[in-house]
């Protein structure tokens, strides 16, 4: 049996919002398992268990470059240890500087990108000297580069946390940029459902026999009551399946709307600042308890 610490009991919580002793228990029906013990508390607990994958773990900003015809771009994320320094002006430069050169030169990856001329040095060079100059850790995490069926069009949002790049073949300016802003506020995962993954859907569905289950339904409805829980949860993440965030009458889906427009969206990237990434989970209790020995020890 795993040893189950006071700091896995906080991360579980912080991911969750689940009480103290929900999420003790959780991870020791789990063995120590986090992701399995999240899973337990979605069936007890419903969706508010999920919240971690919207949660900002990371500082930094999203940077776009686009051409001006609209034909190719670039979208990256470039991170830092504060929020204070992704608002320093030449850090912004560096990302703003990074997505133009991605857009332009096409490089296979972040080391490739890296060797790039930048200034009067190269990508890495500039990054290492203002790494030096604010004595603060930066890096270049990931990047997209467009070359547009249709024309790009982005949106930035929450002091460039938060940006998307979509390809839209059809339509207008004023749809592409209803488009970007509805994939910042709604957070697709794919364009539809071929482009979620089979795992996600399975955990969904085991979710959802198991809460049936909890609830007393009838074996023989299981299946069925997790088939309409996977169909709902398509519609809810993929952008083809979303209700557009300013439909009128509330209903109107993205593909309706792209077909009363006679458009269609060839691709679509949404990068949110620090995404995946896990923070140091500080157990302050046992902080202020070293100290206190530390001090002690020191009479």
């Amino acid at each position: 049996m795993a040893a189950i610490t006071a700091g896995m009991v906080a991360e579980l919580r912080g991911k969750t919002d689940a009480p103290m002793m929900e999420c003790k228990k959780a991870l020791t029906e789990a063995d120590g398992d986090m992701a399995k013990a999240e899973e337990i508390l979605r069936v007890k607990l419903g969706n508010k268990a999920s919240k971690a994958a919207a949660r900002i773990a990371a500082e930094g900003i999203v940077a776009v470059s686009i051409s001006a015809d609209g034909k190719t771009g670039a979208i990256i994320e470039v991170n830092s240890e504060t929020d204070f320094v992704a608002k320093n002006d030449e850090f912004i430069a560096l990302a703003n500087g990074s997505a133009a050169l991605v857009a332009e030169k096409n490089p296979a990856d972040v080391a490739a990108l890296s060797a790039l001329p930048m200034g009067e040095g190269t990508v890495e060079s500039t990054r290492t000297a203002l790494v030096g100059k604010i004595g603060e850790n930066m890096s270049i995490r990931r990047f997209v580069r467009f070359e547009g069926q249709g024309k790009l069009f982005s949106y930035i949002h929450g002091g460039s946390k938060v940006g998307v790049v979509v390809d839209l073949v059809g339509g207008d300016e004023q749809l592409g940029k209803d488009l970007a802003m509805h994939i910042a506020a709604s957070k697709p995962k794919s364009l539809d459902a071929s482009g979620v993954s089979a795992e996600l859907l399975e955990t969904e569905r085991r979710v959802a026999v198991e809460k049936a289950r909890e609830a007393g339904k009838p074996e023989a409805m299981l299946e069925k009551i997790a088939e309409g829980t996977v169909q709902k949860y398509l519609k809810d993440v993929t952008l083809l399946g979303q209700v557009f965030v300013k439909a009128a009458d509330g209903k109107q889906t993205i593909e309706q709307l792209l077909k009363e427009k006679g458009a269609s969206v060839a691709a679509f990237t949404l990068f949110i600042v620090g995404e995946g990434i896990e923070k140091k989970v500080d157990d302050f209790a046992a902080e202020v308890a070293a100290q206190a020995a530390a001090a002690a020890a020191k009479k």
